[in-house]
């Protein structure tokens, strides 16, 4: 069941955290674009497709945490500090992309004009790192008997 589980894991994490990271990195760039073409449809559109898959992938990715907790919990390794750190990690993650990432593209959204695109770039950064540094944690696990 474990091995079920880590799977269904790592999957959830490719499928949905990775659409996140790469749409919202593309987000601020779109937007300063689509501001620049003010009269392109093509250019806005980009801009909103890559806001709904931010918020699609986003919801999904509850998936990924819920399946981490299951497997740690199979592995008994709930209380190790690489995953305390991970989940930590994870939340801090979450709230960026919840309350600065998301609400930040809805504003650039709504007013083209003010693009306020050098806060919404860094706040993506903070969640692209934080993502990051929960797969190297994930990858690495201090104390691993596998020696990787």
């Amino acid at each position: 069941m474990t091995k079920i589980l880590l799977i269904v894991h790592v999957l959830a994490a490719i499928i949905a955290i990775g659409p996140v990271t790469v749409a919202a990195s593309a987000f601020p760039a779109a937007a300063r674009r689509a501001a620049a073409e003010s009269d392109s449809d093509q250019a806005l559109g980009a801009v909103r497709n890559l806001h709904r898959i931010c918020r699609v992938y986003a919801t999904v990715g509850v998936v990924v945490p819920v399946f981490g907790l299951a497997t740690a919990n199979s592995l008994h390794v709930l209380g190790d500090a690489w995953l305390i750190v991970s989940i930590v990690l994870t939340t801090v993650a979450a709230g960026v992309l919840a309350l600065l990432v998301l609400p930040g593209q809805s504003a650039v959204l709504e007013n083209l004009g003010a693009v306020a695109s050098a806060k919404l770039a860094m706040s993506t950064g903070v969640f692209n790192l934080l993502w990051a540094t929960v797969t190297v944690l994930m990858i690495v696990r201090p104390g691993s008997t596998t020696g990787a």
